[in-house]
Order: C-alpha cells, then sequence, then structure tokens
C-alpha cells in the first residue's frame, strides 16, 4: 500500500516524515517484547510520523512509539491508578490527552482508544487504514 499517498488524499496539508530506519522498527519490539501490527509496520517504512489538523499527532515516530510506551508500562504509579498498558501498543493521540492504540494481547488488527480521564478503552477503528480514513478528516473527538 502506499501509506504516503493515502494520508495525503485523506489530508493535503499533512505533514509526514521520511521513512524510519529499520533499526528503530526492531527497537520498538525489542523494548516492548511485542511486534508492531504490520500495516503499522509499512506505514512507518514509508512515513515516520503524520501529523494531522491543528499539529495533531496521528501517527508517532518508531522512536516514540518505544519510549512513549515504555514511559506509561515502567512508570510504578500508573500501575495503582490505570488498567495495564501491556495489551495495547499506543501509536498516536488525540492532541488532548487520549492515545491510539494496536491491540497486542491478544494479536488483533483493531485500534483502540484509552481515555485518559476515565482509563476507559473503547474501539476507534478497524485497522490502520480504517484509522486514518477517520481520523484525519475528522475534526475534534471523532471516536466519541
Amino acid at each position: 500500500m502506499n501509506w504516503r499517498e493515502l494520508v495525503l488524499g485523506l489530508l493535503p496539508e499533512a505533514e509526514l516524515a521520511g521513512p524510519a530506519d529499520e533499526a528503530d522498527l526492531a527497537e520498538v519490539e525489542r523494548v516492548l517484547g511485542q511486534p508492531l501490527p504490520g500495516d503499522l509496520a509499512g506505514l512507518l517504512r514509508q512515513c515516520d510520523g503524520v501529523v494531522g489538523r491543528h499539529g495533531t499527532d496521528v501517527v508517532w515516530s518508531a522512536r516514540r512509539i518505544a519510549r512513549q510506551n515504555a514511559e506509561l508500562r515502567g512508570t510504578p504509579v500508573f500501575a495503582s491508578l490505570y488498567m495495564p498498558f501491556e495489551p495495547l501498543m499506543f501509536f498516536g493521540d488525540s492532541g488532548g490527552g487520549d492515545l491510539f492504540g494496536a491491540v497486542r494481547i491478544p494479536e488483533r488488527c483493531e485500534v483502540f482508544v484509552w481515555d485518559h480521564e476515565s482509563d476507559g478503552r473503547s474501539w476507534a477503528a478497524g485497522g490502520t487504514e480504517d484509522y486514518l480514513r477517520r481520523a484525519l478528516p475528522a475534526r475534534g473527538d471523532w471516536y466519541r
């Protein structure tokens, strides 16, 4: 799939980073102990991050995916405040605190959103492509 073409077709003003380094993709899997979903890895191989309207980080860089997930999973106070983060591999955000993640335990292609205020997790999209088709042209909290 041509991810760059898809993104720019949905939102011509989107900002796309260059391709991710294979070492950065491998580092995500090493740090988190989970494989990247195939379609997300494919997207990152073409553009290592997608910025949408109002500077929203619709898709994070591979390095940020590794860093943010490791931080969420490794912060002791979060363990007492929130359900475990390991089932999701977060890869983007809403710009308002809510995070989007691929289901990793069990491995599924769907994308869920984590509500940072309620710790709720709900279905947002059927996969990476569906997520981009919903998130990029939308305004506001499209996933609610």
